[in-house]
């Protein structure tokens, strides 16, 4: 059995205390920095009830971390606010004790800013901030204005002190927050990363477009190769294609940000909510990686992805490990407590029916969306490790959320084994391909080759 020097150091300091030792270990920045990182959290069931090997050898690995994440992607309030007039897709809401669960995992990182943050209005918001706060765990990502949305919050640990910054490119625009002008309050919210989308259209296509806006009235310019039509642009190109680019303004924000806690602590994690693909939900959108690789460049150590629910590629980029998307950690969506009205009336359901009849419409009996996706239900904890500032070891720890059985079931994480668990980790390697990202797979493990460990075994 292998033995985490994590657990050791804990242990060992846990025994001190108990026996009013002062216990001599060695000082911070001596020996390894490593943190477990996972997907979206959508959790409304105990976590702590259960005993599977599997399971607990899960369970363990986050643990053993000196660190472990997880993006919070659900509201925890008692129904004290009403839902906002849109969501995030289906109202997200939990009981505010499940965040102990959390906490009971290992989870000791959190962020908040992902397209249910608003879910329930700027209270619900806040209380989830405050809960998850007061259970230990270091949340970022929303605020009562947007400069608090937007700062960084700080963690010690042994080995080293830890700034965590959150951001969204995907919500509702009435969950972005605001800033306060003429002393009129600010608008409490999350931290907004807004993109750009150009379609890029042959000349034919783009007239083709300025014939329509004449045909409804609206008085294009009779030339040029650029057009703004039902609020999206069209530009002349080559070829059709779509390009996708950062809000240049709230990249300088966010990266300030980056570059502020990179002098403040030893090691920076950014971390964003995007499902926006390029064409494809298993691929990052341009905007993403534009955007992952500047906060690299502005300070950050690692920067973390998750929200389209699959996973997608990882990237080391000036020796920086981006992880563009880790998948799910917890999915109980579909085992809320309540829905509001809007949800159901979506799909013409009346006052007698449940939430189960809800599930079954909206998943057609489990035959489409989420249920009937495997890769839904599949995932990875990565696990970094830095030794002082240089990334040491990057692994990869597949994980099953229970795709197929019964929706009181699945959503629990534990770790893959056997043929699934070379799955998961093949398709990190072919999503990876593009970005250059080498991997050695062994035991139900990926290790990521480093360029500079390549490079000192070729020396």
């Amino acid at each position: 059995m292998t033995i985490h020097p994590t657990s050791v150091r804990r242990g060992a300091a846990a025994l001190a205390a108990a026996l009013g030792l002062v216990l001599a270990l060695p000082a911070a920045g001596q020996e390894r920095f490593s943190l477990a990182l996972t997907g979206d959290s959508i959790i409304t069931r105990k976590l702590s009830v259960y005993e599977e090997p599997e399971y607990l050898r899960m369970i363990e690995l986050l643990r053993e971390a000196d660190l472990a994440f997880t993006n919070v992607e659900v509201l925890f309030h008692d129904y004290e606010s009403y839902p906002m007039s849109s969501s995030g897709g289906t109202y997200m809401r939990a009981q505010p004790e499940l965040v102990r669960e959390l906490v009971w995992a290992g989870i000791d990182l959190g962020s908040l800013a992902n397209n249910h943050s608003g879910d329930f209005g700027p209270d619900a918001m806040l209380r989830t901030e405050r809960y998850v706060r007061e259970a230990g765990i270091v949340a970022a990502g929303v605020g009562r204005s947007l400069a608090e949305a937007r700062e960084a919050k700080f963690v010690e640990t042994r080995d080293g002190r830890l700034a965590l910054i959150s951001v969204s490119s995907t919500f509702p625009d009435h969950s972005r927050a605001g800033r306060s002008r003429d002393d009129i309050p600010s608008r409490p919210g999350l931290n907004p990363l807004r993109h750009q989308t150009t379609y890029l259209v042959t000349r034919e296509q783009l007239e083709g477009v300025r014939d329509t806006m004449r045909g409804l009235g609206m008085n294009p310019p009779e030339s040029g190769d650029r057009l703004n039509f039902l609020r999206q642009r069209f530009e002349l190109a080559d070829r059709p294609g779509i390009r996708t680019e950062p809000h240049p303004g709230d990249v300088a924000e966010i990266a300030s940000v980056v570059n502020n806690a990179s002098r403040l602590a030893d090691y920076v994690m950014v971390t964003i909510h995007a499902h926006e693909g390029d064409g494809d939900r298993f691929v990052p959108a341009q905007f993403l990686v534009t955007f992952a690789r500047q906060m690299v460049d502005a300070g950050a150590s690692v920067f973390v992805g998750h929200g389209p629910h699959v996973l997608r590629a990882i990237e080391i980029y000036q020796g920086a490990p981006i992880l563009y998307s880790l998948g799910d950690f917890v999915f109980q969506n579909e085992t809320l407590q309540r829905l509001p009205w809007e949800n159901y009336s979506r799909y013409q359901l009346t006052e007698a029916d449940g939430l189960a009849d809800f599930n079954d419409a909206r998943y057609a009996n489990d035959t489409i969306g989420f249920p009937a996706t495997p890769e839904i239900w599949e995932a990875v904890i990565a696990v970094p490790e830095w030794s002082g500032p240089q990334l040491a070891e990057l692994t990869l720890h597949p994980i099953t959320l229970g795709h197929g059985k019964p929706r009181q079931v699945r959503g629990r994480p534990m770790m893959a084994e056997g043929e699934l668990a070379a799955k998961i980790l093949d398709d990190v390697v072919r999503l990876s391909e593009p970005f250059g990202t080498q991997f050695e797979v062994q035991d139900g493990v990926a290790r990521v080759i480093l360029p500079h460990a390549a490079t000192d075994e070729q020396q």
